[in-house]
């Protein structure tokens, strides 16, 4: 029931990070078809309109070589394929800003909402849409509305534009007429070319409005319900149980890791009962002593065995060894403020040691040791 109450659950919080991420490694991006139309139809008509007389020039050009042909070229194949070779090459000239302006215009107008994106996941096959139920109700739905509103609006706009064109230049329109054939051929391609200008910038009415929409289409898409969320952030942190279980196997770890230690050690110090501290100290490779284990309860008493298992000393030294146990990390050294305690017992360590070893008098355990008051924890 839980499941089935999970998936039912609307889908009414935004989209995370991670799931915009996903969603653009998918090749799902926010994309205006009428800002990309509005952007090639604006730049393919000032483009044409910039490069008019340049692109009449070459076309004149053209135009008149082909008209002037003498009656034996025409009969001579190689001849006339110099001639086809050189009229394309003029054209192509004189249509090259136009087609360059396009090819800009063809780059920037996808990108300019959602941006660069290559995703190869976007080009695969997808079973779904063959589903004739899911194609009827993409038929039927908001955005379905929203494109047919959109088509109806463009034809709506540009005829309201054209019409109102027409009539502010009703007049020059019909001035043609009384114009010389060369001049007027040059007014009727400037008015056909503003024209076109101002129609195609009639879209961006249409752009204005298609891309918010579109905005908002592709947020509500990937809109998640809490349960979605839920599960995201078990996917990307990973579940409780499993990171509680992580965290348990890396303290074992650790713990077995300064267990191997303690036989190494040369003193350990006791609370006696509460914390064990195990210190080593070689002063031909070693400044200071060492903390290679520590711990408290279990912990210390586990210490405390080893070490009488490996002939570690043991000395009991409450104030000192909850105050290393506070302060000093495992594999660091033992605060200078501690040197001069941490000494006394070392001295001992190593006399009872020489002692052991038929060299010099038993040593007295080290009484009324003085930890500074900023490093007692009592």
């Amino acid at each position: 029931m839980a499941e089935n109450n999970d998936s039912s659950q609307e889908k009414t919080e935004e989209a995370t990070p991670r799931k915009l991420e996903k969603a653009r490694e998918d090749g799902q991006v926010a994309r205006s078809k009428e800002l990309t139309t509005t952007i090639l139809l604006l730049t393919g008509t000032l483009a044409l309109l910039a490069s008019g007389e340049f692109l009449g020039r070459k076309l004149m050009g053209v135009f008149r070589v082909s008209m002037t042909l003498e009656r034996t070229a025409v009969f001579d194949p190689v001849l006339m394929l110099t001639l086809v070779g050189t009229a394309v090459r003029e054209a192509m000239v004189g249509l090259a800003p136009l087609f360059a302006a396009l090819m800009v215009a063809a780059f920037v107008g996808p990108i300019s909402l959602g941006g660069w994106l290559v995703s190869t996941k976007a080009l695969a096959p997808k079973l779904n849409r063959m589903d004739p139920l899911a194609g009827l109700k993409r038929m039927f739905s908001i955005k379905s509305v929203v494109e047919l509103l959109k088509a109806i609006g463009k034809v709506g706009i540009i005829l309201l534009v054209a019409i109102m064109m027409l009539k502010a230049l009703k007049v020059q329109l019909l001035g043609l007429s009384s114009e010389a054939l060369v001049p007027a051929i040059g007014h009727a391609l400037w008015l056909a070319g503003i024209s076109a200008v101002v129609l195609s910038a009639s879209t961006i009415f249409i752009a204005i409005m298609d891309v918010p929409f579109q905005l908002w289409d592709h947020a509500k898409k990937l809109r998640m319900s809490m349960q979605d969320i839920k599960d995201e952030y078990k996917d990307t942190e990973g579940k409780p149980e499993v990171k509680s279980r992580v965290r348990q196997l890396q303290r074992e770890m650790a713990e077995r890791r300064m267990m191997s230690e303690v036989p190494e050690a040369d003193v350990v110090i006791t609370n006696p009962t509460h914390y064990a501290v195990a210190l080593k100290y070689d002063p031909a490779t070693m400044d200071t002593p060492v903390l290679v284990a520590k711990g408290a309860d279990q912990i210390a008493l586990k210490i405390r065995e080893i070490a009488a298992a490996h002939n570690v000393e043991i000395v009991e030294s409450p104030a000192l060894a909850r105050s290393i146990f506070n302060t000093t990390e495992l594999d660091s050294p033992v605060p200078a403020g501690l040197f001069v305690a941490v000494a006394q017992v070392l001295a001992y360590v190593f006399q009872l040691r020489s002692h052991r070893q038929g060299q010099g008098a038993k040593p007295k355990k080290p009484g009324g040791i003085q930890i500074p008051p900023n490093l007692r924890y009592d």
